[in-house]
């Protein structure tokens, strides 16, 4: 194979195969990589020669005897139309993403691969984030493509979900990266999500090869490719111990700008957030706070959450809208504050929400998020 160009059918098997290979993570991999031209030499050469190399006995026996069904399997999954096989050394692989210090030395393609190669942004957070976690996520997914950007994240439930959403809603790009094999979808309920997608020229994405199912181990690793993919990462709405401060820890150590969303205090769904405020990261009030970083404020729409009072909308409820926090209120702390009925205060709150001024919790109580 010539180093720079994709590799044929025949060669691309080796690959595919050392990758199956036990005990061979990204690091090891791009470090036999540094000292054999091809993966093809490693299952040509003699067991004892193989020790030699520093090789554990799983991984020299595996080399040995490879499992060339499950690679068949790989192959016949990429012989379908829009599906495709990046290996490190192939010139159309994302150019941010080689970069990192473990970049999967190959990734599986589906949609279209040119999209792997345009500025992103990582949007994540809680995958039970709050109704005005999930509007911010998509007002900024929103806000970004407008600047430019591609919207890349985790296809998780929660903030991922509605940024690959807010990213469609505003006719842009965007990239799931997947803790799976690209053969399935997880969660099963992102199906159809998936599938608009790659429809509309964005891609998924994942190192771990056909039949491979989620696994907690998996997520870090699918974490580190979403940063590692993007120029920045935007955290919106993360308990003290999310999985989506992994990304942003990955995102500071591959050099990448780290964005957090503030919040209150008192929600469990802010302390990572303001905790990575407090440790350095950049606090995001609008689209703008992340576009400035990379000069090119004046592409940008206001898609930022404002509110506004409208003719639909008289003085006894923008009254009662004073009393509303960001955290949750109740019922009957709004009564003693109004002095009104709660039947009053319900019907009132009722026609706030389907304004879209406040949002109710699942304990009936309910927080403004304009």
């Amino acid at each position: 194979m010539t180093p720079g160009s994709p590799p044929n059918r025949e060669e691309l098997r080796y690959w595919l195969a050392l990758h199956r290979a036990p005990l061979i993570g990204s690091r090891r991999f791009c470090a036999i990589l540094a000292h054999v031209h091809s993966p093809r030499v490693l299952f040509e050469t003699k067991a004892a020669d193989l020790a030699a190399l520093g090789l554990k006995e799983p991984t020299i026996s595996y080399l040995c005897r490879p499992d060339w069904q499950a690679v068949e399997t790989d192959l016949h999954w990429l012989s379908a139309s829009g599906h495709d096989c990046l290996i490190l050394h192939d010139p159309r692989y994302p150019p941010l993403l080689r970069e990192i210090p473990d970049p999967p030395p190959l990734v599986f393609v589906r949609g279209d691969i040119s999209a792997l190669s345009t500025r992103q942004i990582a949007v994540v957070g809680s995958r039970n984030p709050s109704p005005s976690g999930r509007r911010i996520a998509r007002d900024l997914a929103r806000g970004l493509v407008s600047a430019g950007f591609t919207i890349t994240s985790g296809l998780a439930l929660g903030i991922d979900a509605a940024a690959h959403s807010g990213a469609l809603e505003a006719d842009g790009i965007t990239i799931a990266v997947a803790a799976t094999g690209l053969d399935r979808v997880y969660p099963r309920r992102h199906q159809e999500l998936a599938e608009t997608i790659v429809e509309r020229s964005g891609a998924l994405i994942s190192e771990f090869p056909t039949g491979t199912g989620p696994k907690a181990e998996h997520f870090p690793r699918r974490n580190r490719i979403i940063s590692g993919l993007s120029l920045g990462t935007v955290v919106v709405e993360a308990t003290s111990r999310s999985g989506s401060l992994i990304t942003a820890r990955f995102a500071a150590e591959q050099g990448r700008e780290v964005f957090a969303v503030p919040g209150s205090i008192y929600s469990p769904l802010s302390r990572g957030c303001n905790e990575l405020i407090k440790n350095g990261a950049k606090l995001v009030q609008t689209v703008e706070d992340i576009v400035e970083e990379f000069q090119t404020q004046s592409t940008v729409q206001a898609y930022e959450p404002s509110f506004q009072t409208d003719s639909e909308t008289d003085q006894p409820y923008m009254e009662l809208l004073k009393y509303i926090a960001y955290d949750p209120t109740s019922v009957d702390t709004l009564v003693a504050a109004t002095g009104k009925t709660p039947e009053v205060i319900m019907s009132m709150l009722l026609m706030l929400e389907l304004q879209g001024h406040v949002a109710s919790t699942a304990g009936g109580q309910y927080f403004r998020i304009q």
